[in-house]
């Protein structure tokens, strides 16, 4: 039976991994919203800024939004170390020349990078099986 509301299939992996999760808001600007959509398209997205991306050891990341909030899903090895990586990433081609432009659209500091503007969520909640 179809259903109004969305899914989405997760990526399979061979290995063990870990996930953070992050929100940010956006500017309340229908236009800045739109544009900022349309920058985070496969045919707008900076080649450099995919590959750093996965340069840094991230697997996956999704960015999922409702209004002016954004969710962002990252998954990892579970060797993988956020801080780290983000240092890393922030010295990577076109990384802060893309954060600093993304900065338009999201109400975050000019100048931050992305570690800075995407703030950490706490898991309140987990369906897991009883022992």
């Amino acid at each position: 039976m179809e259903t109004s509301i969305k899914s989405y299939r997760t990526q399979e992996y061979h290995q063990p991994v870990k996930r953070y999760c992050r929100t940010l808001d956006l500017r309340n600007d229908p236009e800045l919203i739109a544009e900022y959509r349309r920058r985070h398209s496969r045919e707008n997205i900076w080649p450099e800024v995919m590959a750093g991306i996965r340069e840094v050891g991230i697997l996956e990341m999704e960015i999922y939004i409702l209004g002016t909030r954004l969710f962002m899903i990252v998954e990892t090895p579970l060797e993988f170390d956020w801080d780290t990586a983000m240092a890393r990433l922030a010295t990577l081609p076109r990384q802060q020349k893309w954060e600093d432009y993304m900065s338009i659209f999201q109400l975050t500091e000019p100048g931050a990078t992305s570690a800075q503007k995407w703030q950490p969520m706490e898991r309140m909640f987990y369906l897991y099986e009883s022992e």
